[in-house]
Formats: C-alpha cells, structure tokens, sequence
C-alpha cells in the first residue's frame, strides 16, 4: 500500500477572526455545518467512510509481548545505582547538561548542599519568569515547602544517609499530575481550586527516591495542543530562541530542562506530548509502553492514549527517572500486568546485532533542515554496529485520524461536567477541540478503536522484522511564536500536522517510543530522532539512544539558568 500520511490544510487564523471562528462553531447552526467542513479538513470525513472490521481494542493493553526476565531491578536496587563520578561542565567552547549524577556528586563531596541548590532555584525561577519575554517554564512553587525538602536532603546528607542518586536533585512536574499541596489545574484557569492531598504515584516514587519537587511546570490546556501557548499562565518560550515555540503539551516540563533549572521533569503524552517538546527543545522523552508508570494521581483526560514518562537532559538522566517510576501499582489495574522493569546494557556503546527499520516515505515527510539532520544520525547508528532495514508500514493517515478522533473524543468526555459553565473559560483553540469533539459520534469513536486493534497489528509485525523503528521526532523545527497569537492562541493546521506527523501511532498502539537529540539546524534549533520499539522494551530504546546521544554535540541554549552553576569553574 502506497503512503498516505495527509498534510493538512486550512487557514491560519489569529485574534478577533478566531474568536469569531470559535464562537461559531460552537453554536447549534451555523456551527454543525462549519463543524463539517473541520472534520473533513482533518481527515475524519474519509475515515469515517472506511470499513474496518476488527474488534475494537478500547485499551493498547500489551498481554502476550515477551520482555528479558531474572534481570529486573526492583524500586530499592534503582534507588542504589552507582554514581557516575564525571567531571564538571566545561566553561569553555564545550557544552554539557549538569545530570543527575553531578548533583549527586558535588553533594557527596560537599561542594554545594542542597539548600543552597534550591536557594538559587528559587531566584532563578523568579528570574525566568521576569523580563519582556519570560520563560513561564515553572509557574506553581511552594518556596518554604521546597526549602524543607531540601533541608531535609541536606540532613540526610550530614548523616551520610542519602536515600538514593536523586536525593537532593530538583525535579519538576506537570500541571496534571498531583503534587501534595499544590493545586492541579490541568493548564486552565478554573480547575485545581483544591490543593492535593498526596502525591500521584509516579511523584510519590520520586519523593521516596529523596528528590526536591520543586513545583509544578506549565503546559498547553488539557493538554489538547502542542505549541506550549496558554493563554491562562503564559506562552512557554523555547530556551534555545525565546522567540519560538517550545511544542506540547508538557512544554514547561520541557523546558525546565532545557534551561538547566532541574535534570529531569515528570511529563505526559496522549498524542507526543513528552516526545515533542523534548525534541524541540533538544532534550531527551521517553513515552512508555501503555500502563508501565501508573497514572493513579494524573488528571483524567485521555484514558486510551494517556502516558506519563519522563523529560530529561541526558538519556542516563531519562533513564534512572523512568527506573524510578516504572512498575506495578494496584492502584492502576492496567498496570499489573506488566513484565520486569530493566534496564540491562543501557550505557553499552555499540549497537552490534540491533536492526532499526525506517519507512523511507514517512521518515523524510520532513522539511529539509530536519531531513538534513537526521539523515546524518544513519552513519551514525551504522557507525555504531546497527543494521538499518527498509520497511513499509501502511495505514499511516487511518491511525492518525484514529488517535484524533480517540484523544478529542476523551477529552471532550472529561470536560464534560464542567462544560456548561465553563466553556468560555477555556482557552480558544482548546474551545475549538471540544466544540469538535462533542460533534464525533459513537459510531465514529469504536471504528477509531476498530483501527487500533489493526494498526497494533502491523506495527508488531514491522517489529518482528527490526528492533525498532526509526523517525524525526517532528516535521519541523520549533515555530516562532507570532506576535499575533498572543495572548490567545491561534490556529494553524498546516502546522500542527507537521509538528505531529510522527507522534500519534505511539500512543495509538501504546508501544514505547522515545526522542533523543539529533542535532541542530543552522539557526541552532534541536531536532530530534524518534525510537518506537516493541513493549515493554524501553531498555533497548534508552540503549539506542544513549549510543547515538555519543555522537551529538549539545548546544547551549539562549536561556539557560543551571542551580549547579554557583560551583566555582
């Protein structure tokens, strides 16, 4: 079957002209007639004309895959992983992110006590959130709440006692996942009023491992779009050009990293919303297999497609967060029936014997900077001992509009009970996603999850042939953000295609997929390599990754504001 992945088209739309737009669409007439032509703008019309005859799989619930076994970490041997005592950043010509384990090491050495790390957080966040085009990366910090933890840390230090790698070391996480005593506003204005009794269960596995959670990061509404603009807390900027997007909708969790206030931040992905922002801002995010971190504790938005998963500076980084998080939680059925948590050979060096499939078609429906780029990462991988295999993976087009018709649809669900009297609280272009997603019928709903039962199917038929599969993460570099969708957004579907042209298949098939930095375009914006692999495999993801991370330069971002960098050079 030929490639049929679509490129969408229809106007760009900004300030009073999208208002209107917005306003009606969500009428009853002429609203249903413009709500036509949008479904089939977006590919919806035509799909909902195909016939598809699978069962549907209403959740990506991976029973039978077979993962390495009696090789398993459990939560206390992560918290016991040995110390990589590397050297400090260079000051020179010579960029490197500061990781988990440099904090881990100046605390052991005395060179800087947790207190005086979230000290200069504190001012640094303050300072990322002034000026004329602030970061809005961190918009939700507890100052006295984080001075205790760190307090306690540095105790704990004193004792000799640390609780783990982590202990001490600032992580943020996203407005839809509770924190114990902030508030959960999921990206809008009105929900959250009351502060979290607990912890979710990914954020009380990384409290218990000894981090400071230092607050909570920004994101796009509901997590409905990916450009990171909230009309509510602030367009989140890119910190390599503040000028551009950073993407979505884990944007400030994205770029918290990448600005250097914390190594790792808790993100999550119902449509490549940890991958995205990871690669625009040239980070590293993994999304793993369906149900491997619990969401017990993350705002109910998108049952089917919902991941959470970690953004990070380093794939070491990304991968002790995901070590920490991952595994059984009764709290979340799906979770249980996962295999062991490894992460066996993931620092190996070399990639003898793994075999990565590409889809030629697919992987260079790119523009010709990011074509350029990750073009450059196949001497790389083969470099490294990899095999790269030619495949062909149909349907692409059928399970893009399958996980945009589950992900809105879901959506729309959730906010069902706070619609009436909110609707115009939401931002716009989340206002147009919901307007859109209460016009999908059930009929079209179960013949999206009819396509996921078959796009499972020939994505673990491809991945019987290779390891995994490789592709950008994005279809573009981050956009700059226009002067005239400030402060309330716009619309831009051309856009939004390219940005999500890789992404949806992972959270419509739950298989694990992860983006890594693969370079830079001559303006020094990242771009990324998306890694989809079998389930339960993330160890072999983060181990490609980490072998290609060997041949990347990093680049200093514009923005770039690092706890760490009060240790004298």
């Amino acid at each position: 079957m030929a490639y049929n992945l679509s490129k969408l088209k229809a106007p760009r739309m900004a300030g009073f002209a999208f208002k209107v737009f917005t306003a009606v669409l969500e009428s009853s007439f002429p609203g249903k007639v413009l709500a036509l032509k949008v479904l089939k703008d977006s590919g919806v019309t035509a799909f909902t004309k195909k016939t598809i005859t699978e069962d549907p799989t209403i959740l990506p619930l991976h029973l039978n895959a077979v993962s390495p076994r009696g090789a398993a970490r459990s939560l206390a041997s992560f918290m016991k992983i040995k110390l990589r005592h590397s050297t400090e950043p260079s000051r020179g010509d010579t960029f490197r992110y500061f990781s988990i384990d440099d904090y881990a090491v100046a605390y052991r050495k005395g060179t800087i006590t947790p207190v005086e790390a979230a000290e200069r957080l504190i001012t640094l966040v303050d300072a990322s959130n002034s000026g004329s085009k602030p970061l809005r990366a961190v918009i939700k910090m507890n100052k006295e709440d984080l001075r205790e933890q760190a307090a306690a840390s540095a105790e704990r230090f004193k004792q000799g006692k640390p609780l783990s790698i982590l202990d001490g070391v600032p992580i943020g996480v996203k407005d839809e996942i509770d924190l114990k005593g902030y508030t959960t506003s999921v990206g809008t204005s009105f929900l959250g009023q009351n502060t979290a009794a607990e912890d979710a269960e990914c954020v009380r596995r990384l409290r218990e491992a000894g981090a400071i959670l230092f607050g909570k990061t920004n994101m796009h509404e509901i997590g409905i779009g990916v450009t990171g603009l909230n009309p509510h807390f602030g367009v989140v900027r890119n910190p390599h050009n503040p000028d551009n997007y950073t993407g979505g909708s884990s944007s400030g969790s994205a770029a918290a990293v990448a600005a250097g206030l914390c190594p790792g931040a808790v993100g999550a992905d119902g449509g490549g919303s940890i991958r995205i922002p990871a690669a625009l801002c040239g980070v590293t995010g993994l999304k793993p297999t369906y149900a491997r971190i619990s969401e017990h504790g993350a705002a109910p938005l998108c049952w089917s497609v919902a991941h959470l998963g970690p953004i990070a500076a380093t794939v070491r980084d990304t991968a002790i967060l995901y070590g920490i998080m991952a595994g059984t939680d009764s709290k979340m059925e799906a979770s249980t029936i996962q295999p062991d948590v490894d992460l066996l050979k993931i620092e190996k060096k070399d990639l003898q014997g793994v075999r990565l499939g590409y889809y030629p078609e697919w992987f260079y429906d790119c523009d010709k900077d990011t074509q350029g780029i990750v073009n450059k990462t196949f001497a790389s991988l083969e470099d490294l001992g990899a095999e790269l295999v030619k495949v062909e993976i149909p349907e692409l087009e059928e399970m893009r509009v399958a996980q945009l018709i589950s992900i809105v649809s879901e959506m729309a669900a959730a906010m069902n009970p706070y619609y009436q009297k909110h609707r115009k609280d939401f931002g716009l272009d989340t206002r147009v996603n919901l307007a859109i997603g209460r016009r999908l019928s059930n009929m079209d709903y179960i013949l999206a999850q009819r396509m996921r039962t078959r796009a499972i199917a020939i994505f673990n038929t491809v991945l019987t042939e290779v390891d995994a599969i490789i592709t950008p993460m994005t279809g573009i570099p981050a956009p700059p953000i226009p002067p005239d969708a400030l402060p309330d957004g716009e619309s831009n579907l051309p856009m939004l295609s390219d940005i999500m042209r890789f992404a949806s298949m992972g959270n419509l098939t739950g298989l694990p997929a992860l983006s890594v930095p693969a370079g830079y375009t001559p303006e020094k914006l990242p771009v990324g390599l998306q890694i989809i692999g079998r389930a339960w495999e993330e160890s072999l993801l983060l181990r490609i990754a980490a072998s290609l991370e060997t041949t990347v330069t990093p680049s200093k971002p514009k923005i770039y504001l690092s706890p760490m960098d009060i240790i004298p050079s």
